[in-house]
């Protein structure tokens, strides 16, 4: 496996970040990059240490080693896995990003409209649907005029035809704003036409690269379990290490 190049194109770099709770060690030596223009995925199992990372990417987690180079004065829109709203809090989605952005009427009228929710604009943050707060907080991301969009689980709580939909639509958010997009994913066969690099993790980096060349990339299988792998049409690859209970990364032999 090549390792992850960066380059003077990247908008945000990490270099052999390490991180632990106590005794368990959730990342281990992790790079990686991502440029203008440029849609990186991370994907792995439950607990695998993904969001963990978009923290401390985020500036809001410090790493117990390894170290974050961005270019200057780096603008990011985060859009997290989601957000508790309290049902009885008068709040229109409208008034929910101006809070957010203090952004101009026209602009955040401009932006629902360009996510297809303008009709949203004065309903009440409560009563929209999973898919439909999905694309507010990626409303509010965009208005920030990021140059990299960080997305936690963006299609959360979306049925599998409005997470296709969704997918495309950062995609073509990239093209029209040329911006970086690095997301987390659980699902590689939704994201595999809207990404350009996948990162697969599991505590460290098993295996990167194009989607269709990880998908045939001979690590994966003990991240899901073939079952698993087979009933999310995910990828299917043997690794050549184990984990311990500890988290430690342990060679081995296959058959």
């Amino acid at each position: 496996m090549e390792p992850l190049t960066h380059t003077a194109k990247s908008l945000l770099s990490a270099n052999s970040i390490y991180k632990k709770f106590g005794d368990r060690k959730v990342l281990q030596d992790i790079s990686l990059s991502v440029s203008k223009g440029q849609i990186v995925t991370l994907i792995g199992p439950n607990g695998a240490g993904k969001t963990t990372l978009v923290r401390i990417l985020l500036g809001l987690l410090k790493p117990d080693s390894g170290q974050l180079s961005s270019i200057e004065s780096l603008r990011i829109g985060y859009m997290p896995q989601k957000v508790h709203i309290e049902a009885t809090l008068p709040l229109t989605v409208q008034r929910f990003l101006q809070l957010a952005n203090n952004s101009d009427p026209v602009l955040l009228a401009a932006t629902l409209d360009e996510l297809n929710i303008l009709h949203l604009q004065h309903h009440q943050l409560v009563s929209i649907s999973g898919g439909e707060l999905q694309r507010v907080l990626l409303a509010r991301a965009l208005l920030r005029a990021p140059q990299l969009l960080i997305l936690d689980e963006p299609a959360q709580g979306v049925d599998l035809a409005g997470q296709a939909e969704l997918y495309q639509l950062i995609s073509e958010i990239r093209n029209r704003q040329n911006c970086g997009v690095l997301m987390i994913s659980h699902d590689l066969h939704l994201v595999m036409s809207s990404t350009d690099e996948v990162i697969c993790l599991n505590h460290h980096i098993c295996c990167h690269g194009k989607p269709e060349h990880v998908s045939n990339d001979p690590a994966y299988l003990e991240l899901f379990g073939a079952r698993a792998a087979e009933n999310l049409a995910v990828y299917t690859h043997h690794h050549n290490h184990e984990h311990t209970i500890d988290g430690e990364v342990k060679d081995c032999d296959h058959d």
